[in-house]
C-alpha cells in the first residue's frame, strides 16, 4: 500500500495520528513541562484505590496477558468487574498510553480492557499491508477470546476508526460505541489546518504538546504527562508499523475502505465526541460522524483539544459510564 501524495490527505492522517504520537514525546517532556499537579496525582490515586482487579494499584499493577485468537497473540491488561469497556488506542500508541486515572476511573464499574493494536508489544503482527478493517478483525478476535459479550467500544484518534470498523463488520461484537476525536472514512473529513501540521511536525515537544491541549490548559498537559510517566516500563511502536499505521489512515481517510462508507449501517448506540478547540481534527467532524450514525449524540467539550477525553476526564468518564450502564441495565 502507497501512501497518498495528496495535500489533503496528508492533513486529515496528521490530525489523526498527532494524539499517539505525542505520547512518547510527552514522556520526554515531564521536565519541561513541569510538576505534576497535586489535584491530578490524588484522583489518580483516589481512582486506583476504588478500580478492581489489580488491588491497590489500579491499571498500573494489571500483569500484562496475552490472548491466543484467531488472529493471533493480543497483549492486553484489565481491571475491574461490570459490564465491559474496551479501549482501542490510535496511531504510534501502546496500552501504556492511557492515562492511569483514566482507565482507573472506568474501571470503578466497569470491566476495563486495554490492548496493543497489531505489531505492538506482545501483539501479533497483520498480513501486509495493513489496513483498519483488519486492525478491527482482529480486535473482534479479542472480543472472542477474552468473552467479552457486547462491550462498550471507546476508540480515540485511529481507535475511532477501528471502531467504526468493528460496528460496520463485527456488530454482534458492540454494544455501545464511543469515538473520541476521529473522523469517518467516507473521505468527507476536514483537513488538518497547516499550522497545527507544522507544530506537529517541529519535533519540539511544547510544541506538540501545545497543539493536544489549548494554550489556557496547561495544568491539564502537565497533569497528562504525569500519568504517563507513571508506567513503570513504557515501551514503542516499532518503525514498520508506524509507517503501515500512517499508510492504513490515509486508505481509510481517503474513502477507500468499505466499512468507512457504511456507517450508516450501525445501530448501536453512539457518543462522538470532540474538543470544540480541538487544533487536529476540526471539530466539524465530529458533526460529520454524527449524520452518519443513526442512534448518535454529539458532545463538543469547550475550552478543550484533541485531548479533552483527558483534560475533562471526570465529565467524559461518567458520560462513557452512563452509556455503559444503560447496555448493563443498572439504570
Amino acid at each position: 500500500m502507497r501512501f497518498r501524495g495528496r495535500a489533503g490527505v496528508r492533513g486529515r492522517l496528521l490530525g489523526a495520528a498527532v494524539a499517539t504520537a505525542v505520547c512518547a514525546t510527552a514522556l520526554g517532556a515531564v521536565g519541561a513541562a513541569g510538576p505534576a499537579s497535586a489535584a491530578g496525582a490524588a484522583g489518580a490515586a483516589d481512582a486506583a484505590a476504588t478500580a478492581g482487579g489489580a488491588g491497590d494499584g489500579g491499571i498500573l499493577a494489571a500483569p500484562t496477558r496475552v490472548a491466543q485468537t484467531a488472529d493471533g497473540a493480543v497483549g492486553y491488561r484489565e481491571i475491574g468487574s461490570g459490564s465491559p469497556i474496551l479501549l482501542i488506542m490510535g496511531h504510534n500508541g501502546t496500552m501504556d498510553e492511557w492515562p492511569p486515572d483514566f482507565v482507573d476511573a472506568l474501571a470503578v464499574h466497569h470491566r476495563v480492557v486495554v490492548f496493543d493494536n497489531a505489531g505492538i508489544g506482545q501483539t501479533s503482527a497483520l498480513p501486509a499491508p495493513l489496513t483498519v478493517p483488519a486492525m478491527a478483525d482482529q480486535t473482534a478476535a479479542l472480543v472472542g477470546a477474552l468473552r467479552l459479550h457486547r462491550p462498550t467500544v471507546l476508540g480515540w484518534s485511529l481507535g475511532g476508526m477501528v471502531a467504526q470498523a468493528l460496528a460496520v463488520r463485527h456488530p454482534a461484537d458492540v454494544g455501545r460505541l464511543v469515538l473520541a476525536a476521529t473522523q469517518s472514512g467516507d473521505g468527507r473529513a476536514l483537513p488538518i489546518p497547516p499550522g497545527a501540521a507544522a507544530a506537529l511536525e517541529s519535533g519540539n515537544p511544547a510544541e506538540v504538546l501545545s497543539v493536544l491541549f489549548p494554550a489556557d490548559q496547561t495544568a491539564a498537559m502537565k497533569a497528562f504527562v504525569a500519568e504517563l510517566s507513571q508506567y513503570p516500563a513504557p515501551y514503542q511502536v516499532p518503525a514498520e508499523v508506524r509507517t503501515e499505521q500512517s499508510a492504513a489512515i490515509a486508505e481509510w481517510m481517503a474513502g477507500q475502505d468499505a466499512a468507512g462508507r457504511e456507517l450508516g449501517r450501525v445501530q448501536v448506540p453512539a457518543l462522538v465526541a470532540d474538543g470544540a478547540e480541538d487544533a487536529l481534527n476540526p471539530s466539524a467532524n465530529a458533526a460529520d460522524l454524527g449524520r452518519d450514525l443513526r442512534r448518535s449524540r454529539v458532545e463538543l467539550y469547550p475550552d478543550a483539544g484533541h485531548a479533552f477525553l483527558f483534560q475533562d476526564s471526570p465529565r467524559f468518564t461518567a458520560e462513557v459510564d452512563r452509556l455503559a450502564d444503560g447496555l448493563a441495565g443498572r439504570r
